[in-house]
């Protein structure tokens, strides 16, 4: 009775646990990167993103007041005073535990304590931030006293990091010129390939002609030839052709790239379509194209749902091809992940930065995802039962 059809398996707890530590391990990351996109930088060096919410602690290296123009004389002796925080455009709602003068004692002293720095000068810090600076003209002079500090800071978060990517002044940080560049890459190049691999698709499931097993085995074939194998072919003919720096010459690398599995992928499901509504509609005098766009497109919304979802994700997240057929040195027509090995290069001590660039390259990704993953297994699974 336990082989009967129909019966529930008594494995499926480990199904459910297995989906369920699925879905937590995909989103960990993903959790973490819009989180870490709202940190400053800061808190992101001070703590994980998992402790976002929770009072840190973090090491600062901090000066006093420039002493030139805020010492005041006080008898014989010179003073500085002040904020620590407010002196160095650092937020004041921290509270400083320890703090030393040295970088080999940084807890050389308690929060209040004052610090004696020889001969009559003194520095005495608070846990506000407040500290006074005393001593003669000769020694409070030059630059402001450091001091390392250990403190603890209240959660943070802000907007900064996008603004800094989606406005940024320089080509390094301005991620919006990318993000419309990887939109106008993306777009055309999932929208082609899907127009002409369904026309294709159509006539190898539904019209008799010489040569149509041939062609399939050809479509079946190329799914395994490597993207690498054929760029260099490839650009030699654009460049003759005179479209391979720009998006034209990108659309046909990325359709040409994406054709075979298209193909594949709309023929199979096509090809389970019920016989005797195509055949209704031939009696009743339809043509070929109209039972192409009234009958079949219709019909086949799943499957095209599900390679719009492929090939949009491998655009958007292409690089390669970008990089061979958007060569430009003014970053016109860079794209998203081009700007990112960027920020890599030249911003890599920049975690906040590159925390939010990440996150702004997959969201629309995910909205396309989500947006569509209904039709997703519906179409992958088509041709595969009867």
């Amino acid at each position: 009775m336990e082989n009967i059809a129909g019966t529930k398996s008594s494995l499926t707890w480990a199904v459910h646990i297995a989906t369920v530590l699925l879905v937590v391990l995909w989103l960990f990351p993903t959790v973490g990167l819009l989180v870490s996109s709202f940190r400053t930088a800061d808190q992101i060096t001070g703590s994980g993103w998992w402790a976002a919410l929770f009072t840190s602690e973090q090491n600062e290296v901090l000066r006093a007041a420039d002493p030139d123009e805020a010492r005041v004389a006080d008898g014989q002796m010179y003073v500085v005073s002040g904020n620590i925080f407010a002196d160095n455009d650092s937020p004041t709602d921290k509270e400083i535990s320890v703090w030393g003068t040295s970088s080999r004692e940084i807890a050389a002293f308690q929060a209040g304590q004052t610090a004696d720095l020889g001969d009559g000068e003194t520095l005495t810090l608070e846990a506000n931030g407040d500290y006074v600076w005393r001593g003669t003209e000769e020694q409070i002079s030059g630059r402001g006293q450091r001091m390392f500090i250990t403190a603890e800071a209240p959660p943070e978060f802000t907007t900064e990091n996008y603004v800094t990517i989606l406005s940024g002044g320089s080509t390094t940080d301005n991620m919006s010129k990318a993000f419309f560049n990887t939109l106008t890459v993306t777009i055309p190049a999932t929208i082609i390939p899907i127009v002409i691999a369904a026309f294709a698709a159509y006539a190898l499931a539904w019209m008799e002609f010489p040569g149509r097993a041939l062609l399939i085995a050809i479509v079946v074939g190329l799914l395994v030839v490597p993207l690498q194998l054929a760029l260099i072919p490839l650009l030699k003919l654009h460049l003759g052709l005179g479209i391979g720096k720009g998006f034209l010459g990108v659309w046909l690398a990325h359709t040409g790239f994406g054709m075979p599995l298209a193909v594949y992928l709309l023929r199979n499901y096509m090809v389970g379509l019920p016989r005797d509504i195509i055949e209704n509609a031939k009696v009743d005098g339809a043509t070929e194209f109209q039972i192409f766009t009234k009958i079949i497109l219709p019909l086949s919304f799943p499957a095209l749902a599900a390679f719009a979802i492929f090939q949009f994700l491998w655009t958007w997240n292409d690089l390669l091809v970008a990089k061979v057929f958007l060569i430009d040195a003014t970053g016109e027509t860079t794209v998203m992940t081009n700007q990112i090995v960027e920020l890599l290069g030249t911003r890599g001590g920049n975690w906040e930065i590159l925390a939010t660039a990440g996150f702004v390259s997959i969201a629309v990704p995910l909205a396309v995802f989500f947006a569509l993953q209904r039709y997703l297994v519906r179409g992958l699974l088509a041709g595969s039962v009867k």
